[in-house]
Formats: structure tokens, sequence, C-alpha cells
């Protein structure tokens, strides 16, 4: 008897949780809708009870039934700016209400980690404690989405800080350019704006793009017809790569040399660096062995080390003196393992690191000067010099199979990040992303469109979306006409032929030490002007000259621009200058007339074509009359 009254009492107490309102966790208080728009409102309620929404905009009460399992939507009018206002959510048995809600402008901001780089956080931007200590605004709302990945598209996100929160001094570990890009739209249109930060360092477009809309872009034929086969389990996924992985790194270590980890190294001696940085190549992937010496004093042999590697891009094995000591992954892991004292010997040791390079980037990610190796009292710095030889060259391989864990698979970001969104409407899309993409432009072209006209698709609002083009990064060189992030930037231009999108280039602010440059106020400003000309009526001069015509004169290339120009020094530079075979010289460039330049080279007799702002890091200066960069071009791309 005592038994059955507790299952009673259990299986009461479950039906009353289940019955409670729950609603997706973007519907929180401090919330902001998208002002004279159409919001649905979805959740769980009891199974099949009549569920009431009240709005405190117009107090009018809405009545929608809960199907057999709970689920309920109702949609809702949002009115013009203004608030605060609250939301009830209520069924026979409980209800929700959702205060502090305000209605103004809603933005989506998204893309990999220049995107993510917060105010203040793993990062700063220039001038942090300004923007942080001057960041009390309650009429600027955040939502910050959880990183997590999903292998079919998901009915709510996981967010932090617990759904929406105020701006504020204590919130500022949210992307930069989303909150300065939201206080420029406040100060200028003096209405409530919201911004969502969804973003994921790393992360190439693909993972943001749903499976019908990759089916379009070839190269993803092999993930997405996994995924389907294994009907979009994790489980079965997980099995299926680890099966293809261990065939591709038999085939891969047969094409390969085979080291041994305790042999002293012959090869080239380079700094601890990325490889694309210290002479591999931009498109260089592959398994590269890594060697150093370590000086032991005879007091300090026998003692336990600590090697303090930096972070490491993509994967590593790490030896001394033979014997394997720790493995490690993730680009942005700083590596930190213990050597037990029994390796260590008196004198010299022998340092040894297996690095894989799967994709993008590779190599020690550092920083250098906090590479060090510590036994007993003695200090032993590791940056600097290593030696370097090639394992095995990725290029000559078969594809490697794309794992499925991280966040770099297709599709799993869009599933997890973005899909449960559609619900929310918004009034446009920033993106800021391309870097993991690098090397891979003529697929980045289609690809980059797919995920636009998806977005567009989820929300069925051809809403503005407006994009960064990447900064310069890498060592400058005067001509590279083969640069691969020069393809890439050229390849996000191409987006510009969808209706409704902008892009604002970055091309002026970069680093050539650092791929993320710590001036987010320019780039927010230059995505604020923008939305501010072209959606809310605002003269802001957004626009930076384009090329339109080019004219071969003899051994000269005339340009003309559709906009006057002005230089940021007496030499126009950032322009090369090409023949139809392919052969490139710095082209000298003179100004006609406040719109045309006239380009030549001595070197190059029959010019065909010209590029401008065409490298890894280039160093053009011209601009609009309002300070807008030319952004990169070629007229024979």
């Amino acid at each position: 008897m005592d038994k059955l009254i507790l299952l009673l009492l259990i299986s009461t107490a479950f039906v009353v949780a289940q019955a409670k309102v729950v609603l997706p966790s973007y519907i929180t208080d401090n919330m902001v809708v998208q002002r004279n728009s159409v919001m649905k409102i979805t959740g769980h309620a009891s199974s099949g009870s009549k569920v009431n929404v009240i709005a405190g905009w117009d107090s009018r009460s809405r009545e929608v039934k809960a199907d057999s399992e709970g689920k309920f939507d109702i949609s809702l009018d949002t009115p013009d700016a203004g608030g605060p206002y609250s939301i009830i959510i209520a069924d026979k048995d409980s209800k929700v209400k959702v205060g502090n809600v305000l209605s103004g402008e809603l933005w989506l901001c998204s893309g990999q980690s220049n995107m993510e780089f917060p105010v203040e956080g793993w990062t700063s931007v220039m001038d942090a404690d300004h923007v942080v200590s001057t960041a009390r605004n309650p009429d600027i709302r955040l939502l910050q989405v959880k990183k997590r990945v999903a292998f079919s598209p998901q009915d709510d996100i996981e967010t932090n800080m617990g759904g929406w929160v105020e701006a504020a001094p204590n919130t500022m570990d949210f992307s930069a350019i989303a909150y300065l890009y939201a206080k420029e739209l406040r100060d200028s249109l003096k209405v409530p704006v919201g911004v969502i930060d969804a973003t994921w360092g790393g992360t190439p477009a693909e993972a943001w793009t749903s499976y019908g809309f990759l089916k379009g872009v070839p190269g993803f034929e092999g993930e997405l017809s996994a995924m389907e086969s294994c009907g979009f389990d994790a489980s079965r996924l997980r099995e299926n790569y680890e099966k293809e992985m261990r065939a591709w790194m038999k085939f891969a270590q047969k094409g390969g040399e085979e080291i041994r980890p305790g042999d002293k190294l012959t090869g080239n001696v380079l700094p601890a660096d990325y490889f694309e940085r210290i002479g591999f190549g931009n498109g260089f992937d592959g398994i590269v062995w890594v060697q150093k010496e370590i000086d032991v004093p005879a007091e300090d042999a026998g003692k336990p080390m600590t090697l303090k590697l930096g972070a490491i891009d993509d994967e590593d094995v790490t030896y001394l003196n033979g014997v394997e000591v720790a493995r490690g992954s993730g680009y942005n892991t700083p590596r930190v393992y213990t050597v037990p004292g029994n390796i260590v010997k008196e004198g010299k040791n022998i340092l040894t690191v297996r690095i894989s390079d799967f994709g993008g980037e590779g190599g020690f990610a550092g920083p250098a000067e906090a590479m060090v190796a510590e036994v007993g009292s003695v200090i032993i710095p590791l940056g600097g010099d290593w030696t370097y030889k090639v394992g095995v060259d990725f290029s000559f391989l078969p594809k490697k199979p794309a794992s499925i864990e991280g966040s770099s698979y297709p599709t799993v970001l869009y599933n997890a990040m973005i899909h449960p969104l559609r619900n929310l409407p918004i009034k446009g899309g920033l993106w800021y992303q391309g870097c993991a993409n690098v090397g891979r432009a003529e697929q980045y072209e289609t690809l980059f469109k797919s995920l636009i006209n998806n977005w567009r698709d989820t929300w069925d609002s051809e809403f503005p979306f407006y994009f960064v083009q990447l900064a310069g990064w890498l060592a400058p060189q005067s001509v590279q006409p083969d640069s691969e992030w020069a393809a890439l930037r050229n390849a996000q231009s191409k987006a510009l032929q969808l209706p409704n999108t902008a892009m604002v280039s970055a091309i002026d602010l970069g680093n050539p030490g650092d791929i993320h440059p710590r001036d987010k106020q320019t780039v927010a400003h230059r995505l604020a002007l923008t939305a501010l000309g072209r959606d809310y009526g605002f003269d802001t001069n957004y626009k930076a000259p384009q090329c339109i015509s080019m004219q071969k004169m003899g051994n000269k290339i005339v340009l003309k621009f559709d906009d006057d120009l002005t230089v940021t020094s007496v030499a126009i530079l950032g322009f090369i200058i090409g023949n139809a075979d392919g052969d490139f010289d710095q082209a000298v460039a003179r100004m006609a007339d406040s719109r045309t330049l006239e380009l030549y080279s001595p070197l190059v007799k029959k010019p065909v074509c010209v590029r401008y702002d065409w490298a890894d890091f280039p160093n053009g200066n011209l601009y609009s009359l309002h300070g807008i960069p030319v952004a990169p071009f070629a007229t024979d791309k």
C-alpha cells in the first residue's frame, strides 16, 4: 500500500512537472522583439490545454490549444519601438511572465573568432577599459548563444548569462562588434536595440549551413552522404568516422617518412611559429616532426619536468628522449605537460613533438615567450629555433575524413545555434568569417551565397545581410598574385550579387602577426554606417569607390571609379599589374583625375589586368573622401 501511494505521488509530481508552461531559451526577461513584425511564441504546456497569451503592448488576450504532446505556437504582432512590456503565457496549471521586454531593432551577429572577439574576455578590444566602463545602457540588450553542435535541426538554443541581459560592464564578455554596432544604432535611432551573439572561433562556413542548402555546394558529398546513411545519429556517425580515419591514417603513414622520436632530426632549423609563417606555404596541411634539445643541469636530473608549449594547432604527440609523455588537441588549447623524473637526464635531453595540421593554419600557436621547460629551479626557454622535418604532406593524399567531433563538421552549428532562432523575427544579419575557408576560395563563392540564402529561407525573409571582408594577415609581400587570402576575399565579394547584401572591408585594419586585430570599433562603425544608410534613411556616406571600367592603352592600364578617390600618402600603393602569361609586377600608379588612375610597370610591356590589395597582407592606401577604404579587387577575376 505504501509503495502504491509512493508511486502515485511520484506520478502526480511528474504530471505537474510536465504540465508547466515551458518557453524557448531565447524568450526571457529583458528581451528585445523586432518592432512592427510578427513574432511566433512556441512552447510546451499541459497536453490539450488552452494556452492564453497576453502581450503588454495591447493587453489583448490570445488563446491557442496545446496539442497532444503539449506543444503550442501563437503569433504576436509586435508594436513600434517602446517598452518595457510584459508577456504572460498561461495554461490551467501554470503561468510564465516575461518581463522588461522592449520593442526595437534586433540583429543577429555570427561568424568565427573575429566576430566572437569580446569587448573583454579571452582577449580585449582596443581601449577596452573605456568601452567597459561606459557600457551601462538598459536600451541595449544582449543574447549570447552557447556553443553547441547538433546533427539535426534543433528547436531551442542554450544561452550564456541566463538569457537576455541589459548591456552593462559585467556583460562585456560578448561580441565586441555586436555590442559596438548596437551602441551606434541606439545612439542614432534613439530606439532599443538587441543583438544576438551566435559565434564560434575557427569554424568554417559549411558548419553554419543546413543539410539541404549544402547539397548544392560541391565538395561536401561525402559528409552529407555519411549523415544521411547514419540517420543523422551522432553515435553511428562517430563509428563511421573512426573506421574511415583508421584507414586514412594507415594510408597516410605509408606515404610519409617514418621517424623515431628518440633519434636526432636533420632538417630545417626554423622558429617556433605557424608553419604558414615560416615557409611551408599557405596551403600546407600534414604531419611535421619538430625537435629541440633541452640542457638539464646535473642537480636537476631525475626531477619531474613541466613542459609549457603554448597552444599547438591542431594535434600533438610529445616525447622526451624518445618516450611519449603526452598528447593534446585543440588549436587554441595551451599544452602544459608533466614529464616523470625518471625520463629527465643530465645534459642534453631531446624534446620531440609530432604536430598534425589538418586544415587552415598549423604549428606552434604560441606565444613563443610563454614556451618554457621547468625542472627544479631552472626555467629553460623553448621559443626560438627548432629543427623541422615533414613526416607526411597531406596534399598528396585523398581528402581526410571530416571529424564529427568539434565545431567544423557540416551543418552542426546551423542546427544547434541558428535554426532554433527562426521564430524570432530579426531586422538583419551581420557576418564576419572566412579565415577557416582560406584555400577553398572557389568553393566558398558558392558556399557563402548558399549560407545567406539558407538563413533567409529559414526566416522566410530577404533581410539585410552585411558581412566583413577579411583583414590583412601574415607577412607582407609586394607582389603576391597567388595569395589564398586575397582569393578568399574575392570570393566573399561575389556574395554582393545577391540582393540586399553589403560588404564592409577591414583590409586596412589587419596585423601581420595577429589574425585578431583589436580595432573592432572601426569595423562596427563601418557596419553601422552601412545599416544606417541602407535601412534607416541616414546620409552616412558608407560606400567605397568601386572600379567600373578598365581600358588598355599601350603599356598602360586606365581605371575609372564611380566616386572620388583620395590617398593617405603621396604614392599610390597596393597595385600589381599583369600580362597575358600571368606575370605580375608592382604597378606605378598616378591619379589622372579624382576618379581616374593610370598604371604601368617597366617590366610588364603588354599589361592585360591589374589587381588591388591582392596579397595576404596588402598595403593599399585608396579611400573615399569620407575615409572608407577601397576594397581589394582584380580586373581578371
